[in-house]
């Protein structure tokens, strides 16, 4: 592994003109680790927007397979990162060595998977309507789309995933992808990780010949917004708080030229337990769930958050069982004292909620994230309650007791914007419950049938997505090959000579790819 350095990474080299610097911290102990970072100052932050629009014009013209050479080489670089790197991402995050190395291949996996995204083409949503003199009384030109990248991208690093959020996470993979160089803003607390990770994409841009510019990296608090606001950068891609999502969602729409934000917020991701359900096997629902919401120390975004049922004997019986087995679970460090801070206080804000009930749990004490469970009353959904809406990130759900069905519906209403539902159901309850999944259609990105919210398979039918507050933008998902429409744009040639078309819409189809021509799906020449 590479020497830290802490400096900024800027067109293919790298800057620490700044003073000030940033402590990276082991987030078990708090103790300051050796290893220091220079904060960008905006002359930096200018320049590494600037190199990113100076790569724009070559990176974007190059083959998409060149391109998908280069995601594979990051791959084959965050795969041979040895024992060493391991060892500093427990450190900076507190999550073990195994979750890390999970983390690691599936951070290498989504590279190689927008690889075979670019290899196969459809991507360019090659369309064709060919000219129509003979149509009367006017002729139909000749028209061809495809799509292009919108230019160089800001994204922000997430504190919960080092790795498959961060550095060379979707968010990166899918822009450079798109054929958008990227402006990556670290985030504190994993920088060291995130040099690492740098290094690694450095060297692979470096090995296939990659345009200085097409990977940059800042640090430091503050720097942000002066990214956000640069004129180079075309779209921004962000996982992390609603306050944080909303700030950066503002600033983009107050420029002289708005750009989109890509941002994945906040979401308490319901879990349904219908009635049969609980009948066949409640015990083993409570334990399931119990094991969802700990997963981690509940430092998930698809973290199951609340807990809805219909009343009944089994249902008291089943919140009895859940409370038990939150009881015993141990607290967990979290991933730094800002998380620690976030979680405490979502649990003091519940905990004086004069509708909601503590059921179970110890106080939390020293740096760790203690479990806990509550209870809150129907009408606080019903009627949008927005403490209840928040999410709490940290080892804790929220328990809600409707009367029936139709106070279900209601509840579920005032539900927004999320990135998961779950239905625990046997079939008898589904036969009862098309109402319930077309309601819960219009509020989530994914549901899910008999399974746990926590786990997001990396693959092309997977949303990562969901209305507001969940993203910014519902359209699109940041896990999963679809990622890649983020960043990419339609544009249509008119009457344009073979000679200077694309590619994908030259008549000889010379990337062998499936295009829309004349209404008709083909692989054929014309």
């Amino acid at each position: 592994m590479s020497t830290i350095r802490g400096h900024n990474y800027i067109g293919g080299g790298r800057s620490a003109a700044g003073s000030v610097t940033v402590q990276s911290l082991d987030a078990s102990s708090g103790e300051a680790l050796p290893y220091e970072f220079h904060q960008a100052t905006q002359d930096e932050v200018n320049a590494a927007a600037e190199a990113a629009a100076a790569a724009y014009p070559e990176y974007r013209s190059l083959s998409a397979s060149k391109r998908a050479e280069f995601l594979e080489a990051i791959a084959d670089e965050l795969d041979a990162l040895g024992d060493d790197f391991i060892e500093l991402v427990c450190r900076e995050t507190a999550l073990p060595a195994g979750r890390i190395q999970g983390e690691r291949g599936r951070t290498s996996g989504q590279m190689r998977l927008f690889a075979k995204v670019l290899r196969r083409g459809d991507f360019h949503g090659a369309r064709i309507d060919r000219a129509l003199p003979e149509r009367k009384p006017l002729p139909r030109p000749d028209l061809r789309q495809c799509r292009i990248g919108l230019g160089p991208v800001a994204v922000f690093g997430a504190s919960n995933f080092p790795l498959a959020f961060s550095t060379a996470g979707g968010d990166t993979a899918s822009a450079l992808a798109a054929g958008c160089p990227v402006v990556f803003k670290a985030h504190s607390g994993h920088m060291v990780t995130a040099e690492c990770v740098a290094d690694a994409v450095i060297r692979a841009a470096e090995k296939t010949g990659m345009p200085k510019g097409v990977f940059n990296m800042i640090y430091g608090g503050g720097v942000g917004e002066w990214l956000v606001k640069h004129p180079a950068i075309q779209a921004v891609g962000f996982t992390g708080s609603l306050r944080g999502g909303r700030a950066l969602c503002d600033m983009a729409a107050a420029r002289p030229q708005p750009i989109p934000v890509f941002a994945e917020m906040s979401s308490i991701n319901p879990v349904l337990v219908l009635p049969e359900a609980l009948k066949a096997r409640g015990d083993a629902i409570a334990n399931e769930l119990t094991a969802s919401v700990v997963m981690g120390c509940g430092q998930f975004c698809t973290n199951p958050g609340m807990v809805i049922g219909i009343r009944s004997p089994e249902f008291s019986a089943f919140v009895d069982r859940l409370a038990a087995f939150m009881s015993e679970q141990p607290a967990q460090t979290m991933l730094n004292a800002g998380t620690l801070n976030s979680y405490g206080t979502g649990l003091q804000h519940l905990q004086a909620h004069p509708g909601i009930t503590h059921l179970a749990g110890e106080p939390q004490q020293g740096n760790q994230g203690q479990p806990q469970l509550f209870k809150a009353d129907a009408n606080l959904l019903i009627k949008g309650d927005e403490l209840l809406q928040e999410e709490v990130f940290g080892p804790t759900t929220v328990v809600v007791e409707v009367a029936d069905k139709a106070e279900l519906l209601r509840a579920l209403q005032g539900l927004r914007g999320q990135l998961t539902a779950t239905l625990i159901a046997e079939r008898a309850d589904l036969a009862a419950s098309a109402d319930l999944v077309a309601l819960l259609e219009q509020k989530v990105g994914r549901l899910l049938l008999n399974g746990y919210p926590t786990g997001v398979e990396v693959c092309d039918s997977m949303v990562h997505g969901g209305p507001y507050p969940a993203t910014s933008d519902a359209r699109g998902t940041s896990v999963g090959t679809l990622a890649i429409d983020r960043f990419l744009r339609p544009v249509c040639y008119q009457n344009f000579p073979d000679e200077l078309l694309p590619d994908a819409l030259k008549n000889a189809n010379p990337l062998g790819i499936t295009r829309l021509v004349d209404g008709e799906t083909t692989h054929a020449s014309l």
